[in-house]
């Protein structure tokens, strides 16, 4: 398995790569099914990594889903109680300058802005959020607006995601993807497409090539 890759830049997936934000998600899923009866398991088990109004339209397609995930949001945006940095986040992002990486996330910007804070991480200027997109992942549309907005060819880009919906995004995109075994087993992440996978974040080191940049998988 591929343990060192070349880009130019990096995309990050934001929960469950640069952030482990679980606690709160599963609290608010729960705080807005409650009052529509809906078993917050079956929402888990399509929630993650897409867009919480591409999530409410599955699980209730008989709710106003614009008004729904306005409602989530609110909920979502006034409780980061529980929101940890991954190890290695800090470090990592530290390592790359502004400009050679960007977070591309399914969360609104208002959110993603509202954890990243809680935990001391930066916002880059060129985030891709739910709100920049017609089409949230795993369509292309979210992985190719991160590129474009960085002024890198997808074929020099890098992404890091911990999620199937993410990986397809990133593959779609034609860019490859190096997964992070924080939410799904390294199996799952190979048999999805993955080029290579980090058990953590902490495990990636980067390192400045002159004109590029090289991750290092490092395996215990």
């Amino acid at each position: 398995m591929t343990n060192t890759l070349a880009c130019d830049a990096i995309l990050f997936d934001l929960d469950g790569v640069l952030i482990d934000s679980s606690a709160c998600i599963t609290r608010n899923w729960a705080a807005w099914a409650a009052p529509h009866g809906i078993d917050v398991a079956a929402i888990m088990a399509v929630a993650h990594g897409v867009r919480s109004i591409e999530t409410i339209r599955e699980v209730a397609p008989h709710l106003d889903a614009e008004a729904e995930a306005a409602r989530l949001l609110a909920l979502e945006v006034a409780d980061t109680d529980g929101v940890i940095a991954m190890p290695g986040a800090h470090s990592l992002l530290a390592s790359l300058p502004d400009g050679a990486w960007t977070i591309v996330t399914s969360g609104n910007r208002e959110l993603a802005a509202a954890r990243l804070a809680a935990v001391g991480l930066p916002v880059p200027a060129q985030m891709v959020t739910a709100d920049d997109v017609t089409q949230g992942k795993p369509a292309p549309e979210p992985y190719l607006l991160g590129a474009r907005r960085l002024g890198v060819a997808t074929d020099r880009c890098l992404v890091i995601e911990d999620a199937p919906a993410g990986i397809q995004a990133g593959r779609s995109a034609g860019i490859r993807v190096l997964g992070v075994a924080s939410t799904h087993a390294p199996e799952d992440l190979l048999a999805n497409g993955v080029t290579a996978v980090a058990n953590r974040l902490a495990d990636i080191v980067v390192g400045d090539t002159g004109s590029g940049y090289r991750l290092t998988i490092q395996f215990a």
